[in-house]
């Protein structure tokens, strides 16, 4: 079993609460940490462009600006973080579909249930695994 995803200190709460923010739509971030690694050092909210709440579609301005600052800190943009509105935290079809690269962590937060629940994943062509999340400080 591999090595578990770490959030970095606030990370957990940042996700949760855009989650929370972005209703009824399904909000969306970046994730950053060093490439091939399992911490994630700092997320990035972003605007959904699709203003939906059943898909999700990083605004380009803002998925610039999270690239930008992670470059500067001498670290790479490793995920992406969706919340579901009312469904479970898993991959939908759409989401497997739209997954962009093989070594990023999919995050989702699903607001379903009356406490958040995140799970993360890795997608590899249409492959589905899950990998366990342990948040620090």
């Amino acid at each position: 079993m591999s090595a578990p995803l770490v959030l970095g200190p606030g990370v957990y709460l940042a996700m949760v609460a855009l989650a929370y923010d972005e209703l009824p739509f399904e909000a969306c971030g970046l994730l950053e940490g060093e490439l091939n690694g399992d911490r994630i050092e700092a997320f990035h909210p972003c605007g959904n462009a699709a203003e939906s709440s059943r898909v999700y579609t990083v605004d380009a301005r803002d998925q610039l600006r999270a690239s930008r600052l992670a470059e500067d800190r001498g670290r790479d943009i490793v995920g992406v973080m969706h919340s579901h509105t009312h469904t479970s935290a898993y991959p939908s079809p759409t989401d497997v579909a739209q997954a962009p690269d093989p070594t990023w962590h999919y995050i989702i937060v699903s607001l379903k249930d009356h406490e958040p629940v995140l799970r993360s994943f890795r997608i590899v062509n249409g492959n589905i695994e899950e990998e366990s999340v342990v948040s620090v400080g």
